[in-house]
């Protein structure tokens, strides 16, 4: 009787739970005054495909949540290029302008301490580029 092949399906990330580094970025993320997480829809009402992450309405990080660990963070364009060339891990994922964004593997050769650096890097070119008003507002909201 000749064996039969199974089909080996692997698990959607969403399914199995969010990776630990993913986690960790996840509270990272949330944790910068003013931060708030929206989901990023799925098609037909599935589980969303990540979190986009805001302040005063404009977006600093967007984390995957199904499929490849990854972040797509806000970057200096001189930056974005060096950090490309020394990082395999370092790319362009998105319709976003790839000069001023950059997607980071999670599970790539990126440490941990440098995605951090480039999240708070991100939130902080972010926060420059709001109003006066609005930085009045998100000074108000890192003294509570």
């Amino acid at each position: 009787m000749p064996a039969t092949k199974r089909s080996i399906r692997k698990t959607p990330r969403a399914a199995a739970g969010l990776s630990v580094r993913t986690k960790a970025l996840k509270t990272f993320l949330a944790k910068h005054p003013g931060a708030m997480a929206a989901a990023v829809a799925a098609p037909k009402g599935g589980a969303p495909l990540g979190l986009m992450f805001k302040i005063m309405g404009k977006m600093f990080a967007v984390l995957s949540l199904r499929g490849d660990e990854y972040v797509v963070l806000k970057c200096d364009p001189h930056l974005a290029g060096m950090l490309r060339a020394q990082y395999e891990g370092v790319g362009h994922r998105t319709h976003l302008d790839p000069r001023h964004w950059i997607a980071v593997a999670l599970d790539a050769d990126v440490p941990a301490k440098e995605i951090e650096r480039l999240a708070i890097q991100s939130y902080a070119l972010v926060s420059a580029s709001l109003t006066r008003k609005q930085q009045a507002e998100l000074a108000a909201l890192s003294r509570t």
